[in-house]
């Protein structure tokens, strides 16, 4: 009896133990499952900030804890520390549950951390600390922590795992954001101050990238002064976006200014432009602008190579397009530019724009224009007051191209 007894109970063991096993195994599949699934949704844009509270949304969730990341400004790898560091960002959860995060900050700063490590509150309660880096750099730290049970090995090695993507995540963001000031910056530089109009004319400039997917573009605005007291106006327009589009608009303002340093009228400096560009074959087309504005004599004239017509502002007749005559983009080489002349009194302001100020997806440009031409404004608007309404009013922050405007009022 004794010997079935012992038998019975060994039984029983090996069920209790292939039973535990099988739990563990499905417990383990469980983690695997929620870390694959918590990957996926860490580092889905170029934004720090974002992969930031992605990984500590994704962190809180798998381990059930409350997480935080502190950001480094970043140092090399093994070198004392000395990078910005900030306080708690992205905090998912309790933020009484973490520490105090001088003893995170005082960790980074005496050195790179490269593994895990545990810090402990004064009340006691652990938290995890995981580096977010590349091989060369230190990004931040992800801080997890909870009032309950202290993470498991378990827990802290899948959010090791969670945490690896995230430290070339934020390299990546860090250099995008880097390289988007640059070349804002560039765009600034090139748009800024378009050159120097004569003192009788006031000038006014905006330009509006066509968001994040393209920091600088092809669009341009430009003034020439020329003898006698008038003043050369140009807009333009390359074909395609980014430093491409960039470099081809460098090369058109180029030729603009030598071209017009002979007092040519404007169908005159487009013919030429349009020889320059078609004889260099890797020249992206462009749409272009002229007007040329003579405040002595109350006129402008204008001429255009494919580009959309101006508008005046008037405060007695509202606004109105300018008619202008056809002519062909610039870099194909077919000529056939002719200039027009009208009326521009003192106190009048002339709108040149490129077309991502008007164009919506869907609207035909002719109703376009027309929503450009019935906006009205109150008389002493200034020319500051004009652009700020002309692109509120046309939603030009939303729009899908690059928008530059240039006013000007002769005095």
């Amino acid at each position: 009896m004794r010997r079935i007894r012992a038998l019975r109970r060994s039984a029983a063991a090996r069920t209790a133990g292939a039973s535990g096993g099988a739990e563990s195994e499905s417990t383990g599949d469980a983690r695997l499952a929620g870390l694959r699934s918590s990957l996926t949704r860490v580092g889905t844009t170029l934004d720090a900030d974002l992969t930031c509270a992605e990984l500590t949304r994704a962190a809180s969730g798998l381990a059930g804890c409350s997480a935080a990341v502190v950001r480094v400004g970043g140092h090399p790898s093994g070198g004392e520390g000395g990078g910005p560091v900030s306080g708690y960002e992205a905090i998912s959860g309790d933020p009484d549950a973490l520490p105090d995060v001088r003893g995170i900050t005082g960790t980074v700063r005496a050195g790179t951390p490269r593994a895990p490590w545990t810090v402990t509150s004064a009340s006691g309660r652990t938290a995890l600390c995981v580096p977010l880096a590349t091989p060369d750099q230190l990004y931040g730290v992800l801080v997890c922590a909870r009032r309950e049970a202290p993470l498991g090995a378990p827990e802290a090695e899948l959010l090791a795992l969670l945490a690896a993507p995230a430290g070339p995540a934020l390299h990546h963001a860090d250099e995008y954001a880097r390289v988007s000031r640059t070349l804002g910056d560039l765009q600034r530089a090139l748009l800024a101050e378009p050159g120097r109009p004569h003192p009788n004319l006031d000038v006014g400039v905006r330009y509006l990238p066509a968001g994040r997917r393209a920091l600088v573009g092809g669009d341009w605005c430009e003034t020439v002064r020329l003898p006698f007291g008038r003043t050369l106006l140009v807009v333009g327009d390359v074909m395609g976006h980014g430093v491409e589009a960039a470099v081809d608009m460098a090369a058109y303002r180029s030729s603009l200014r030598a071209i017009t340093a002979t007092d040519l009228p404007p169908h005159r400096v487009l013919r030429q432009m349009d020889d320059l560009a078609a004889a260099e074959p890797d020249r992206r087309p462009a749409t272009c602008l002229i007007a040329r504005v003579d405040p002595a004599r109350a006129q402008v004239t204008l001429a255009g190579a494919g580009h959309l017509p101006p508008v005046v502002i008037d405060e007695v007749a509202g606004t109105r397009l300018l008619p202008l005559p056809v002519g062909p983009p610039l870099g194909t080489g077919l000529g056939g530019y002719e200039s027009a002349t009208y009326g521009l009194a003192a106190g009048h302001t002339l709108l040149l724009f490129t077309d991502g100020l008007v164009e919506r997806r869907g609207e035909d440009i002719d109703r376009s224009l027309e929503r450009l031409a019935g906006l009205r404004f109150p008389a002493g608007a200034t020319l500051e007051d004009i652009l700020d309404t002309v692109l509120v009013r046309l939603e030009a922050q939303d729009a899908e191209d690059d928008v530059a405007v240039l006013a000007v009022r002769p005095r």
